[in-house]
């Protein structure tokens, strides 16, 4: 009987327990439901249609527009330096003067061999003209008339040599004046007041860069090549010269002219750019990036550019739904410029897209738009 009794109390304390387990789990399925996961901090953009202008970039030296080294065309005494140095010089300035008593001779003595020559051919002249009326009366040969008409012909071409040696002389004696060929720039002067110069000499009196305007050297890849014929083609290509430190616009100009040959070491073809430079903000030897505008394309879609992604399949954005949720919608991206990417096919005009927070996303998340500094 005790037994009995006991199996009983065990029996029943088991049942006890199951209706208390049975209540906890009644109570716990009567809770409330769990709470849905929060919306993923998104930045979000609308795909609009706008004119995208297309630019290619590259690196550009600054060089001048024209550089001349000022060298001496006679040899002599350098007696004046005229020029300051890094200071401008307009076309036709006095630079420097060469000692020119010695030219001034010569050009003096060739003058005086030209009166004396003159005056001989004046005197031959009045001879031929007495032995003509002298022929004509049998009082002189003929042969002798031939003969001073023969001297008359040499006092002549005397005469015009003379002539020739004066613009020579003149010309030599004009070059101890040397003066500016162009508007520029003067650089570091190379010989001081005192010494002989030669025409022979290398190094030249002063070297003068046009700066206003100047010029830029660049140089654009190979596959570029039909895009900037086209634009050049159509009229004027502008091109902005932008500061390798901070990117700020420097000047604005247009593309004088395209290389002839491409590089065949390096596939880059050179572009040749003109600025004003009126504020002297580009430099000779100064390196910048040349910004060109080749085309605009007109009323296309767009996206901000980093709402494109890249995957196996290419590239795609994630689209949100009005229930702001998302799902990954392939694309056909054209150009990226300034920050806006070209949608050639897959989106359409108005659907928004995720443009930054896209980490955390797949397909079905749902999201929620706020400021791009919380969207990371």
């Amino acid at each position: 009987m005790k037994m009995e009794h006991g199996l009983w109390l065990v029996t029943l304390a088991a049942t006890a327990m199951s209706i208390a387990a049975f209540a906890v789990e009644a109570q716990a399925g009567d809770g409330p439901p769990a709470p849905a996961p929060a919306p993923i901090p998104v930045e979000i953009a609308t795909a609009d249609r706008r004119d995208v202008p297309i630019f290619l970039t590259d690196l550009g030296t600054v060089e001048p527009y024209n550089q001349v080294t000022i060298r001496s065309r006679v040899d002599g005494a350098l007696q004046q330096v005229l020029f300051k140095e890094g200071n401008d010089v307009r076309q036709g300035d006095l630079l420097a003067e060469i000692d020119p008593r010695t030219f001034q001779a010569s050009l003096d003595q060739a003058r005086a061999r030209l009166d004396q020559d003159t005056a001989s051919l004046a005197n031959a002249r009045l001879i031929l003209n007495r032995d003509a009326q002298l022929v004509a009366r049998d009082f002189v040969s003929v042969e002798t008339a031939d003969t001073q008409r023969s001297t008359v012909a040499q006092l002549e071409a005397q005469v015009e040599q003379d002539k020739a040696l004066i613009v020579t002389a003149e010309t030599e004696l004009s070059y101890t004046r040397i003066l500016a060929p162009i508007d520029g720039r003067a650089g570091l002067r190379l010989v001081d007041v005192g010494n002989i110069v030669h025409a022979s000499d290398p190094g030249g009196l002063v070297v003068i860069n046009q700066v206003n305007p100047i010029a830029v050297i660049s140089t654009l890849p190979e596959r570029d090549v039909p895009a900037i014929r086209a634009a050049l083609a159509a009229g004027p290509v502008e091109v902005e010269a932008l500061s390798r430190e901070d990117g700020t616009v420097l000047d604005i100009g247009t593309v004088q002219l395209m290389d002839n040959a491409i590089d065949p070491k390096s596939g880059t073809l050179k572009l040749k750019s003109v600025f004003p430079n009126a504020g002297d903000q580009l430099w000779p030897g100064q390196f910048i990036d040349a910004k060109v505008h080749v085309t605009t394309l007109k009323g296309v879609v767009t996206v901000p550019a980093g709402a494109i992604q890249r995957g196996p399949d290419g590239t795609f954005v994630y689209q949100v739904a009005p229930d702001q949720t998302v799902s990954p919608a392939a694309v056909r991206t054209g150009p990226i410029s300034e920050g806006v990417a070209v949608i050639k096919s897959g989106l359409a005009e108005g659907a928004r897209v995720v443009s930054a927070g896209q980490y955390r996303l797949s397909a079905g998340a749902r999201v929620a738009d706020v400021p791009s500094s919380q969207a990371q």
